[in-house]
């Protein structure tokens, strides 16, 4: 019988313990990388990156500029996703590691004739951005 009491009692040590730690690896994860989807209004291609216009209030747009090289460099900041067709309207989401932008990922309608794409001004001002600031 102490043998049997024994057991249940380091079984039941063992099972909280883990509970505890598998608590505090979660904790851990929430606080370090976390993401905001952006509903998109409009999308504007350009030679230079991706000029997106999105809602930053009930009556406000605000624009991001998304260059291209955080497209194509070695460490990718930004990448495109395709949405399935359908009734799908395009996002973004920009992940955060630590409070710090990490990268973007545009989800985007297949087709150009969509409503949501655009056509950028030339005189569009990609020069400088080493990170994405929203406003809301």
């Amino acid at each position: 019988m102490k043998k049997l009491l024994v057991g249940v009692v380091f079984i039941a040590f063992f099972v909280t313990g883990m509970t505890v730690f598998a608590q505090d690896d979660q904790d851990k994860k929430n606080t370090e990388y976390y993401y905001k989807n952006i509903s998109l209004e409009r999308i504007y291609p350009h030679s230079k990156g991706y000029i997106v216009l999105y809602r930053s209030g009930i009556n406000r747009l605000s624009t991001a500029y998304l260059p291209m090289e955080w497209f194509n460099s070695g460490e990718v900041k930004s990448e495109i996703v395709t949405l399935p067709r359908g009734q799908a309207w395009p996002y973004m989401s920009v992940y955060y590691s630590e409070g710090e932008f990490s990268h973007v990922r545009l989800y985007v309608h297949p087709q150009t004739s969509h409503r949501t794409w655009g056509v950028a001004p030339r005189d569009a001002n990609f020069e400088g951005i080493e990170t994405l600031e929203l406003k809301f």
